[in-house]
């Protein structure tokens, strides 16, 4: 399992505070705030912020709510026959409850070792699975599973991972996983995110997980593991109660979470209203379009950022969704599409079945049963055999079972179709000592030599591992003579690793028109890395003419892409100010969802640059986020970040302030600004907004730790011994609210 992080808090050296930083990952799109261009700040701090005009009103429409949801129950009453075969997937077996039959892991009481800690997991007579951890210098702790995700159905790595209810709401992911294939419990190391067995070599505080944090759902203050894990599963905040509220149908994946609400559509067949209607109460998926029908899946098995919060299905995707912006980000694919570290099958977007052709999930998927069948809908026997291809490539029929094309046996291994397009590659970023391999969506061609230099095993490679890359290559031309070159947008990306030249880089990396979405955006993402920074003086009309092209692709995320790197690079030139207008005018209701990704594109940008020490740039690429969306908090948070690490606290601390008055439920604004406080050495002022922090919020450990230690800061080992534990009766798991009471109360002793 793999996660997106949203912020994280660093200690820099013994008790210098360094402000909390609101990173890009899975972040929110605050809706509190409004159209409150200018912040009641002072006209000196934003008078080099030229605000956009405000969004154009659009029509709003109706979205589902988690009422609408009914539950897969409600279908099997007429569509039994899909409602069965849904059961028995692994869609249907992905999750739920623990008990016997779901469970895969060794609860049998038998402990496994850390370094420093051992952990038993254990089942009870009355079903109840617990973890018992027990870790040096700390107090013992039982974990009760509550949520069980996976059942290690995947023939490339089954795994299987498990949750526990926390005080504060949250379902949080517990950093003990079971290998089906390994028969064996792993974790995640934090610092190089690779998966290993459990061992007494390994600190249970090395993992990436300890203690629990990352949390079940999409909530943009935590870190998560977004929404894909349960059916119309939503996380919110309640704040006169102060906690979390985590609901979900189930926590398999069910029927609606690819139809859409059914509620209205059952109410329609009960009351026998369907016959010869028009509208049945929700959309046919059968009526979709190759890219509508793509996105149903893309929901989950693609790498995405949340724009705006509470997506449910039948909701629209990309007002909710960006999925290209971990491109801009730290891009999980390389350039052909293949996984460079940790992805789902969105890469399936590089493939020429798709790009040339009209290939969907479905059409090799069987979107109920998850067997595999051919484009007519035929099951086949199972995942390796050639009527999954065939169909469409027909003049390979014949040749392949000739061995003229596969120049291999016919029913050998080298004669499947799948085999050398669809090989299984083990995720890089796993590591190598848990399986978890996932059939490759990119469905390339074998190129032995080009695949070493990327560093990718090859297909050839799978049958034949004790031949040489040269003999491979050599035997791939002699069969095949010259390979299928790539698209240019993918030869571009390569060739511009060694080109410095930004006009020769722009001829290699932005291509309007390719029709490549994907490639196009890693490679725009790219150029913009590396060949633009803030209010440059001019840029050359090649790439200018190439930038506002791109502006005008019909893909979102591209679009929006584009318009931000011409805002970026030009934005106080008049005439490509009235360039960006004009586009922004023409958006209609597809402006909100541009805007979104254009500003937290500009506001990725700015923490990149802060990252790097470069605050000036940061804080001139976060003015120009507020530019476009004028009232996000965490870009006020991200602005006074940068403006505190320069130095200049009194603009940190109105930049918080912004940010507080925006959304006055922000607590990490309400955190910084104690930051702040606390380096001017204002203990009084720093307390009473660390105190507002965790009143807003007060199942977050880290406002807690801040005010202990802003008070052993301050020489108030007392007070600061009364903060930790009135944090751990809320937080009563954290390692640093534990340890750190433990070091002030020994400290306390040794004073007596």
């Amino acid at each position: 399992m793999t996660f997106s992080t949203k912020r994280f808090i660093i200690f820099a050296g013994a008790g210098a505070l360094v402000l909390i930083a609101a990173f890009y990952f899975l972040r929110p799109w605050f809706q509190k705030s409004r159209d409150s261009a200018h912040l009641a700040l002072p006209a000196a701090m934003i008078e080099d912020v030229v605000f956009f005009p405000q969004p154009t009103p659009t029509l709003e429409y109706q979205e589902p709510v988690f009422d609408d949801f009914i539950g897969s129950e409600a279908c099997a009453e007429c569509h039994g026959e899909q409602y069965d075969l849904w059961r028995s997937s692994t869609h249907g077996r992905s999750g739920g409850r623990p008990n016997a039959q779901n469970v895969i892991g060794a609860f049998n009481g038998k402990s496994f070792q850390y370094q420093d800690a051992e952990v038993t997991p254990a089942v009870d007579a009355d079903q109840r699975y617990t973890f018992t951890v027990k870790q040096k210098g700390f107090p013992d702790e039982v974990f009760k599973v509550a949520a069980v995700i996976g059942g290690g159905h995947l023939l490339g790595g089954g795994t299987q991972s498990y949750f526990a209810e926390f005080p504060d709401g949250t379902l949080r992911f517990l950093p003990f996983d079971f290998s089906r294939q390994k028969q064996a419990w792993f974790s995640q190391v934090r610092d190089s995110k690779e998966w290993m067995p459990v061992n007494s070599n390994l600190s249970i505080d090395a993992l990436n997980e300890w203690p629990p944090s990352h949390i079940l759902g999409t909530e943009g203050t935590l870190t998560n593991c977004q929404n894909c894990h349960a059916s119309q599963l939503l996380v919110q905040y309640d704040a006169p109660k102060q906690r979390y509220v985590t609901q979900y149908r189930s926590l398999d994946i069910n029927c609606e979470s690819c139809h859409g609400p059914g509620k209205r559509h059952v109410e329609l067949a009960r009351a026998d209203d369907l016959d010869g209607a028009e509208d049945i109460g929700m959309k046919p998926l059968a009526t979709l379009s190759k890219d509508e029908a793509l996105k149903i899946c893309l929901q989950c098995h693609a790498v995405k950022d949340e724009l705006d919060n509470a997506y449910l299905p039948g909701k629209e995707l990309e007002r909710h969704y960006s999925l290209m912006l971990p491109i801009l980000a730290e891009n999980p694919h390389l350039a052909d599409g293949r996984v460079a570290a940790f992805a789902y099958q969105q890469n399936h977007l590089y493939s020429d079945c798709y790009l040339n052709g009209s290939m969907t999930c479905v059409d090799c998927h069987d979107p109920h049963s998850q067997n595999y069948r051919d484009i007519y809908g035929r099951e086949l026997p199972g995942r390796f055999d050639n009527g999954q291809c065939l169909d469409c490539h027909a003049s390979k029929s014949q040749a392949s079972r000739s061995a003229g094309h596969t120049h291999h046996q016919k029913n050998s291994a080298g004669s499947l179709c799948t085999n050398c397009h669809v090989p299984y590659l083990q995720h890089r970023g796993i590591g190598t000592q848990v399986p978890f391999a996932r059939s490759d969506h990119s469905i390339p061609i074998p190129r032995p030599a080009f695949d070493a230099q990327l560093g990718i095993e090859n297909a050839c490679q799978k049958c034949h591992p004790q031949k040489e890359i040269s003999w491979l290559e050599a035997k791939t031309r002699e069969w095949y003579g010259e390979l299928k070159p790539h698209q240019e947008t993918v030869t571009g990306l390569l060739k511009a690793e060694e080109v410095s030249d930004r006009l020769t880089a722009s001829r290699l990396l932005l291509h309007p028109g390719a029709k490549h979405p994907m490639a196009q955006a890693a490679g725009l993402s790219k150029f913009i890395k590396r060949f633009l920074q803030p209010d440059m003086p001019a840029l050359e009309p090649e790439v200018v003419a190439k930038l506002q092209a791109l502006c005008k692709e019909d893909d979102l995320d591209l679009k929006a892409f584009a318009l931000m790197s011409l805002h970026f690079a030009l934005g106080r030139d008049e005439a490509m100010r009235s360039f960006l207008l004009t586009q922004l005018q023409t958006l209609g209701r597809q402006e909100i969802s541009v805007r979104r990704r254009w500003a937290l594109a500009l506001d990725y940008l700015g923490t990149r640059y802060a990252g790097n020490g470069e605050y000036a740039k940061a804080i001139a690429a976060h003015k120009k986020a507020l530019e476009i969306k004028s009232a996000d908090p965490v870009t006020l948070v991200n602005l006074g970040n940068a403006c505190g690490n320069q130095g200049d606290l009194d603009q940190a601390m109105a930049w918080f302030q912004a940010a507080l008055r925006v959304d006055p439920a922000f607590a990490q604004a309400a955190a910084n600004l104690g930051t702040t406080y606390a380096r001017r050495q204002d203990a009084a002022n720093a307390a009473q907004a660390y105190l507002q922090a965790i009143r807003l919020k007060p199942g977050d450990p880290f406002n807690h730790l801040l005010l202990a230690r802003m008070y052993v800061e301050s020489g108030q080992v007392e007070p600061a011994i009364a903060a930790l534990k009135v944090g751990l009766a809320y937080v009563p798991y954290d390692r640093e609210m534990q340890w750190l009471l433990r070091e002030l109360e020994a400290m306390r002793v040794n004073q007596k």
